[in-house]
C-alpha cells in the first residue's frame, strides 16, 4: 500500500530527506498517509476524536524514531505498525467506548448511485452490524482484521506490523473470523425470531 497514489520513487525521496532532518518532506509523507493511518486508528479505537489524538500521535512517534525506520521494510508498514501498537495500548488502558452507528464513516462514500434507497439502506446496515462485531473483538484480533481486510495486507506484512509470527497472524484471523461468523449468525437466528413473533 502506498498512500494516495503516492509512488515509491517520490516516497523514497521524501524518506531520504526526511532522515536527513528535513521538515518538508516528513510533512509530504503525513499528507500522503494520514488517510490510511486514521482509519486504522478509527476502525481500532472506534472513536472519531480519539483516531485524530491517534493520528497525531503516530506522527509524532515516527518522526521522533524516524532514525530507526529500516529502508529494507515498507514505510506504510512501520508507520501502521505505529498506530496500531499505540492504539492497542490505549484500548488495553481503557474499556471499550462503543460507537453510535451514526457517527461511523461509510467506507467508499458517496455511494453508488445505482441501488435504489432500500439497497443502500441495506448496505449501510450489513456496513453497521460488522462494525459492531468487530468492535467486539478483543484488540489484537481486531487489529489482524483490520489490516487484512480493510489494508488488504498479507500475512507476513500483518506479522511485521504486530509484532507477532505469521502462525500467530493465522491463528488470530481464523479465530476472529469464526467469532465474527458465530456471532453474525446469533443475530441472524435472533432477527428471524423477532420477525415470527
Amino acid at each position: 500500500m502506498t498512500g494516495s497514489g503516492l509512488n515509491r520513487t517520490r516516497e523514497a525521496q521524501w524518506l531520504q530527506l526526511a532522515l536527513k532532518g528535513s521538515d518538508d518532506a516528513f510533512a509530504h509523507l503525513v499528507e500522503a498517509y494520514q488517510g490510511p493511518v486514521f482509519n486504522i486508528c478509527y476502525r481500532l479505537l472506534g472513536d472519531r476524536v480519539e483516531a485524530e489524538d491517534a493520528s497525531q500521535e503516530t506522527f509524532l512517534r515516527a518522526y521522533r524514531n524516524l532514525r530507526s525506520y529500516d529502508l529494507e521494510r515498507k514505510f506504510s508498514s512501520w508507520l501502521l505498525s505505529i498506530a496500531s501498537h499505540y492504539c492497542i495500548d490505549r484500548l488495553r488502558r481503557r474499556r471499550v467506548r462503543w460507537v453510535s452507528l451514526e457517527d461511523l464513516p461509510a467506507d467508499g462514500e458517496p455511494l453508488d448511485a445505482g441501488p435504489g434507497p432500500e439497497a443502500v439502506s441495506h448496505q449501510r446496515e450489513r456496513a453497521s452490524r460488522v462494525e459492531n462485531l468487530l468492535l467486539g473483538l478483543g484488540p489484537q484480533d481486531r487489529s489482524v482484521i483490520v489490516l487484512r481486510y480493510w489494508h488488504d495486507m498479507g500475512l507476513e506484512e500483518i506479522a511485521q506490523t504486530l509484532a507477532l509470527t505469521e502462525s500467530a497472524v493465522k491463528s488470530r484471523l481464523h479465530r476472529a473470523r469464526r467469532e465474527l461468523a458465530s456471532q453474525w449468525l446469533e443475530e441472524e437466528a435472533g432477527r428471524g425470531e423477532a420477525e415470527r413473533l
